[in-house]
């Protein structure tokens, strides 16, 4: 890389730590391209991407905001998995690091927290946003379903009232 691509690419880096809600950092020393391949595919179903970085680059981006202990995270063959949503990266890396012992989650980013594997996992364990949206849509629903059953009632009840009487009158 010359000088302006690794410009670029700390500029990238950048874009990405301040869009993401949490970054995961990850080790895939031994993963062969078919399981990195897969791996992208299950990120990109639940809107996250996966990015082999380069460590310095990384640090530069970062540009010691997180600390001693955020820079050790980039140590060895890194791969970061990061998406809008702060659960979505990190419920698929800490699954697949459970279905693949060479795929292993090292800790993470949110903000300029550093978290570790405790917290990536606890944080995996959270509901998504869309599981959280689709919550209150549920509870702000199911109210006015209530109501409009409640209105209803009495309306069928003077309907059978009627439908009855129509049929003791036609008898």
């Amino acid at each position: 890389m010359d000088r302006a691509q690794k410009q670029e690419a700390i500029e990238t880096l950048k874009g990405v730590f301040d869009g993401a809600g949490a970054v995961v950092v990850t080790h895939y020393l031994g993963l062969t391209v078919a399981e990195m391949t897969d791996l992208r595919g299950r990120l990109r179903v639940e809107g996250a991407q996966l990015q082999v970085v380069k460590n310095t680059l990384v640090q530069k981006a970062l540009n010691g905001s997180v600390g001693e202990a955020g820079d050790a995270l980039f140590k060895g063959p890194v791969a970061i998995a990061f998406a809008p949503d702060p659960v979505s990266a990190a419920k698929v890396a800490t699954q697949y690091a459970k279905d693949n012992e060479k795929f292993t989650v090292v800790g993470g980013l949110m903000g300029h927290e550093v978290l570790d594997q405790a917290s990536i996992k606890a944080l995996a364990s959270l509901p998504s946003l869309d599981q959280l949206r689709a919550k209150i849509i549920g509870l702000l629903q199911a109210p006015a379903t209530k109501i409009a059953g409640v209105l209803q009632a009495p309306a069928g009840q003077l309907a059978r009232v009627f439908g009855a009487y129509a049929a003791k009158d036609a008898a």
